[in-house]
């Protein structure tokens, strides 16, 4: 016999209100205030509550348990649940009504969790007669019923959960009950017309059911590379194949060999996608288009270049929905991050970012920017490109195709009585004296540099065409920075390094005993959390040279970045190198993953 829904709450009047107001908190001033909305506009008085933040989604599916003897869970697994159900249901069916099939009888609470039947093999493509099913909503009985008939269930087990978790499980499993790569590839190679047709920008990746299978491949190279943490992916052609790879913490893995004839329509359909010219193959174009996978928003940079085996195509993947991250969460050791809390806190004054394409810079700066970002300071920024919005600060978009350069944008921002200005890159001498001149007459001005240390950006800013007594008058700090792999902690193993090892790293076993209580050496070994690689995320290694009034004084005189730099270790700059032996002795990284970007 199928298990029935809980009869509504508005056919028992008051008990969903009383469990509210004692176990939530909820005022009768707050009641009252929402009773009002709802003889006003109509609704449920929890969804009302909820909207009005008074109560939050946790606190009313908790109401929503008490009320109907439904278990609530929070969080649902990911990993123990049976996808056969994707073949019967769509994906748009259970994200409207926000429900989900899941296969835990093991710890589903209640009789009819102990109902499925031993028979049921889960390996096949027919659904099992019994499954816990995930609600959000508890009057979404007639949606359930359909749910039900779909899936031919003789019983069910139902359970709360919050929205998010919902949706991810749908997410995920209708995610990893597509086609492989490989397999949609094998379908292109036996369908003789490839079609390249158009999809609305901003859609859900999941959501795209085209039968296409250049569509489909394209959906599945950019959702599973999103779903790696990749940061850009790579179209390559060669003379007799191409190849597709992508960037995770800053390494290239491969994805894919597809045949070459799917090179033409694959290029294309990305082209098609990011609004470019699909005929024009002989110059180099830049484009972008935005999509959606799940509850992620994916902004994409499409980059084509000619080469003389057909187009090459990076995708720079950037995603939108992930938060900033905080100051102290950058990787600094804590005297630096006091340090640099100090610095960014300066009246006026030049604090430069200094390291390679892809280290860092400008996440760092964004967080800056947001550890100060209050009401009371104006901040504006001149960017190429704006990577990311951010909220209550004004962002400059650099255009060259209508001469909107970085000396013109800055010259509009300093009309425009800011308090701190960011710069993208000081590439040319016009922006740079504007960024002194600005420094000067008492504004902040944060911005970056490519060297390959900080001494070496004053060596750097006067062979622009700085002059030295305006360096030493305006600049009050620059950082160097680099960006290491952060080891797996499911897999990561510990070892003792010979002699050999630590005079490559240029720390003895005296130096490791004097400046750490417990020192411990770990190796990446991978596992299938960490996609066998031995690491999982990044994190910055820093040096930070504070212009003291001695290095003031010595720029006047020399801009030799050698010479600054052995003053600044005197007055005890950190380095690169020494600050990721420091990450490496506490078990965050690896020595080869230091000497992979500090050796010189």
């Amino acid at each position: 016999m199928v298990t029935k829904m809980p009869v509504p709450d508005n056919l028992i009047p008051n008990s969903l209100i009383e469990i509210l107001q004692t176990h939530c908190g909820v005022s009768d001033e707050q009641l009252d205030a929402a009773l009002k909305i709802q003889a006003e506009k109509g609704g449920r008085i929890g969804v009302i509550l909820k909207n009005k933040k008074i109560i939050t989604e946790n606190q009313l599916l908790e109401a929503f348990s008490i009320r109907y003897g439904i278990p609530f869970r929070p969080d649902l697994p990911l990993d123990n649940f049976n996808s056969a159900f994707t073949e019967r249901v769509p994906i748009q069916f259970l994200k409207k009504f926000i429900m989900a099939p899941l296969d835990i009888d093991n710890d589903a609470p209640g009789e009819a969790a102990s109902s499925k039947s031993p028979e049921m093999d889960e390996s096949r493509s027919p659904q099992p007669d019994h499954c816990t099913i995930a609600i959000n909503d508890p009057l979404c009985f007639h949606a359930l019923d359909d749910l039900v008939r779909l899936l031919n269930l003789k019983t069910y087990q139902l359970v709360f959960s919050t929205s998010r978790s919902i949706m991810s499980v749908i997410n995920i499993t209708y995610d990893l009950n597509r086609d492989s790569a490989q397999q949609l590839v094998q379908d292109m190679e036996d369908d003789e017309s490839i079609v390249i047709s158009d999809i609305e920008d901003n859609a859900d990746l999941l959501d795209d059911t085209s039968d296409a299978p250049i569509i489909r491949l394209v959906n599945h190279i950019i959702s599973q590379s999103s779903k790696a943490r990749a940061s850009d992916i790579h179209i390559e052609p060669y003379q007799n194949s191409f190849k597709v790879r992508y960037r995770v913490d800053g390494i290239l893995y491969d994805l894919l060999t597809p045949p070459k004839r799917i090179q033409a329509p694959l290029i294309s359909r990305i082209k098609v996608m990011a609004k470019l010219n699909i005929a024009e193959k002989r110059l180099p174009q830049d484009g972008r288009f935005d999509v959606k996978i799940g509850v992620q928003e994916i902004d994409v940079r499409v980059s084509t270049l000619p080469t003389s085996f057909g187009e090459r195509v990076v995708l720079r993947l950037l995603n939108k929905s992930g938060s900033f991250l905080e100051l102290s969460e950058l990787g600094l050791i804590p005297e630096r991050l006091a340090l640099l809390k100090k610095l960014v806190k300066s009246p006026n004054g030049i604090i430069l970012m200094t390291g390679p394409t892809g280290s860092g810079k400008t996440t760092t700066l964004y967080a800056i920017l947001s550890s100060i970002n209050k009401p009371d300071i104006n901040i504006i920024t001149v960017e190429d490109p704006i990577e990311y919005q951010l909220p209550g600060i004004s962002q400059l978009q650099v255009n060259a195709k209508i001469d909107l350069t970085f000396a013109r944008g800055l010259r509009s921002i300093v009309r425009q009585d800011p308090d701190v200005i960011l710069i993208g890159e000081i590439r040319d001498k016009e922006t740079a004296d504007i960024a002194v001149q600005s420094a000067l007459t008492g504004h902040l001005v944060f911005s970056t540099l490519h060297t390959n240390d900080s001494a070496s950006a004053i060596t750097r800013l006067v062979d622009i065409g700085v002059e030295p007594f305006l360096i030493s008058s305006s600049v009050i700090a620059v950082a160097a920075q680099r960006l290491v792999r952060v080891l797996c902690n499911e897999c990561k193993e510990a070892y003792s390094p010979g002699q050999g090892a630590l005079e490559t790293l240029g720390i003895t076993e005296d130096q490791i005993a004097e400046k750490f209580s417990n020192p411990r050496f770990y190796k990446a070994l991978g596992c299938e959390h960490c996609f066998n690689t031995g690491y999982k995320g990044r994190l910055g290694i820093f040096e930070i040279m504070l212009l003291n009034d001695s290095l003031k004084s010595l720029v006047l005189k020399t801009h030799d970045s050698n010479q600054i730099k052995r003053q600044a270790l005197e007055q005890g700059m950190i380095t690169l190198h020494q600050d990721g032996i420091w990450k490496v002795l506490n078990g965050i990284t690896t020595m080869e993953e230091v000497l992979r970007v500090t050796q010189q």
